[in-house]
């Protein structure tokens, strides 16, 4: 009898079994994604609580590949060229479940906003938009940073020595790292003075526009002109900044001239006219409202408007503003009161010359 033959036989039948089991995983997970996944995922957005489902959708992709390893494991198991048992094969296949289950949980921490603002609904935490995002990076690398140790640790190393042996060229790193270091403790600063939000429109020295994200490196600014400027957290924490967004109110201010042909009393009733229609306008505050005659100017009687919007929003302050414009016009109009240019009167004085005088011959 042939062993060899008999030997290859069974290497040939136990590598169609190593085969034939990890074709199963690849059959079980693709009915998992086609069926399953999509089942359970319709079930939990029945439920009240969202977060469930955001755990199961960030969980997808990672469990999809674990299908692969858990049936490459299995598989490897009847293969006869692979040895399940040496120690370097369980290390590599505990790192990678590891690294799965890494990839879920960051996945879940890039949707911790969902469960955040869960906590400002529910609980009344108050956690401040600006703060979600700089959280939700947080999480996302002390997930990192404890996925990287066990693994590490799996395959041998001292962790204790590697934070050593970091440690010994922490002055190095220090001095290579002080610029990164200014804009992270200027993102907490940022974080902590809370001079804008998310969302906020904020005017420095640097730039003007939206807020739209903080890192910890830099805040992320769309100008008005749609660009999108990266600002160093350290250069924005020393800077002015002027928060627009968190006005209650805004201003409207102006002088205008009319001409100095108005008789007083006509002057007078036009300013009693034009206060009383502010006073009684639904989007100007009532607490400031100032309309009087200021000054004379040199070619017109100066009034002096100052008064506020209730409105902060810039296209519907815009609005606000057009209508008093118009609606100052028409009273102007309607009490015959004009808006002069501005213009100059020069008087020429000519004096006669005497009869004779500066006449030659004549003394």
């Amino acid at each position: 009898m042939d062993w060899s033959i008999i030997m290859d036989d069974e290497n040939l039948l136990h590598s169609f079994i190593g085969i034939g089991i990890f074709l199963f995983f690849l059959l079980l997970r693709k009915l998992f994604t086609k069926y399953l996944f999509r089942a359970i995922l319709k079930m939990l957005k029945k439920t009240p609580n969202e977060f469930f489902s955001s755990v199961w959708i960030s969980f997808e992709q990672p469990v999809r590949w674990l299908f692969i390893i858990i049936g490459f494991y299995f598989g490897a198991k009847y293969f006869p060229y692979i040895h399940t048992d040496e120690p370097m094969f369980l290390k590599i296949y505990r790192s990678i479940v590891i690294a799965l289950i890494t990839w879920g949980f960051y996945n879940l921490s890039s949707s911790a906003s969902v469960m955040f603002h869960k906590l400002n609904r529910q609980m009344n935490f108050q956690i401040d938009q600006i703060l979600i995002p700089f959280l939700s990076k947080t999480i996302r690398f002390i997930i990192i940073a404890i996925s990287f140790t066990i693994i590490i640790q799996e395959f041998g190393y001292n962790i204790s020595g590697f934070i050593a042996g970091l440690g010994l060229g922490g002055l190095a790193f220090a001095l290579a790292a002080q610029d990164a270091l200014k804009n992270f403790f200027g993102g907490i600063v940022i974080i902590f003075e809370k001079p804008f939000s998310i969302g906020d429109w904020i005017l420095t020295p640097s730039v003007e526009g939206t807020v739209e994200d903080i890192t910890f490196r830099s805040t992320k600014i769309r100008t008005f002109a749609q660009a999108l400027v990266t600002v160093p957290n350290s250069t924005l924490s020393n800077e002015t900044i002027t928060n627009w967004s968190k006005m209650g109110k805004r201003r409207i201010d102006f002088r205008l001239g009319v001409s100095y042909h108005t008789p007083p009393e006509k002057l007078e009733k036009v300013i009693h006219e034009i206060r009383e229609f502010l006073q009684n306008d639904p989007d100007i505050h009532k607490e400031t409202i100032f309309v009087h005659f200021d000054r004379f100017a040199d070619s017109s009687l100066e009034l002096f408007f100052y008064f506020f919007t209730k409105t902060t929003v810039w296209g519907e302050y815009l609005d606000v503003k057009q209508r008093i414009n118009f609606r100052i016009m028409e009273i102007l109009a309607r009490e015959g009161v004009d808006i002069p240019f501005p213009t100059q009167t020069l008087y020429v004085e000519t004096v006669e010359k005497s009869k004779g005088e500066n006449q030659p011959g004549v003394q």
